[in-house]
């Protein structure tokens, strides 16, 4: 991870907070000093949690668990859900499901009806329908791609939430408490960084604010899925080399067994055609006369 510089986030508008009529208390550690009534977030903490968020996210990614996005919020739709698609990770940019975590069986089932209605499309059974079906069915298959066409490819709960706004996302929060799935979050003057595991001091309001973390973190996020990747490179190579060296000494024993009597054979037959068997008698007798004498 390169080291983040705190004039792009100044450039941003990281720094700006709540009015401080509306402040949580807990948000004090990370607020720098007060300006015309409105708090100004330290960047330099900001900084150094963006950091520890990047890596422990780089993690998650790199074991192969899925990071939902949440972001509900109209400013904050479409830049979540282009940087969650750059790095194939669901999101949530409509209305949070209730139960989306806590009751997910549920929620898969809705997401295999999408692809029932399409497969029915396919065999031809969708047109053999009424007009009034066919309509309802649309609009069914409609409504369930708005709000869950992008979780599509999340057949388990995710290792992370990823969320803009707590405040505004309780409801995300408490289920993911309830499951003790670690929550990385943006977080507000107006809100408690205690409802999190990985808290990121910044303006959640701001499309620019939002913009630049999100770039530090799906950046984070793509390291972690390129070393899985290499991980996984490694690991086919070896399994080719084990299966090359297992099947190559079973060869070289088979080859050795079947020369080595060959050569025995050959140097008897060599050593005997070399000795006619009248000078084999001739040899006997020398040797009897040697003795009788």
């Amino acid at each position: 991870m390169t080291k983040i510089q705190i004039k792009p986030l100044l450039e941003a508008g990281v720094h700006f907070g709540h009015l401080t009529r509306k402040w949580n208390p807990n948000m004090a550690p990370y607020v720098y000093m007060e300006k015309n009534g409105i708090h100004i977030i330290n960047l330099y903490k900001t900084a150094s949690k963006i950091e520890e968020s990047s890596d422990a996210l780089s993690k998650i990614a790199a074991s192969g668990r899925k990071i939902l996005f949440v972001a509900t919020k109209k400013q904050a739709k479409e830049i979540v859900s282009k940087a969650a698609s750059d790095v194939n990770m669901p999101y949530i940019t409509e209305r949070w499901p209730g139960g989306m975590l806590t009751n997910f069986i549920t929620i898969r089932k809705a997401v295999k009806k999408m692809s029932a209605i399409d497969r029915s499309k396919q065999d031809g059974t969708f047109d053999a329908l009424s007009k009034r079906e066919k309509l309802q069915i649309d609009r069914l298959r409609a409504k369930l791609e708005k709000n869950l066409g992008s979780i599509t490819d999340m057949t388990r709960l995710p290792g992370a939430l990823f969320i803009v706004d707590i405040r505004r996302e309780h409801i995300a929060v408490r289920e993911a408490q309830k499951l003790n799935i670690p929550i990385f979050a943006m977080v507000d003057t107006n809100c408690d960084p205690r409802d999190v595991d990985f808290a990121i001091p910044s303006n959640d309001d701001a499309s620019k604010s939002i913009d630049i973390i999100l770039n530090y973190v799906s950046s984070a996020i793509q390291e972690g899925l390129t070393e899985r990747k290499k991980e996984k490179d490694q690991d086919d190579l070896i399994k080719e080399k084990e299966e090359s060296s297992k099947k190559n000494p079973v060869t070289e024993f088979k080859e050795e067994s079947k020369e080595e009597p060959k050569e025995e054979s050959k140097g008897e037959s060599k050593g005997e055609s070399k000795i006619d068997p009248t000078e084999k008698k001739k040899r006997v007798r020398k040797k009897i006369t040697k003795k009788s004498e």
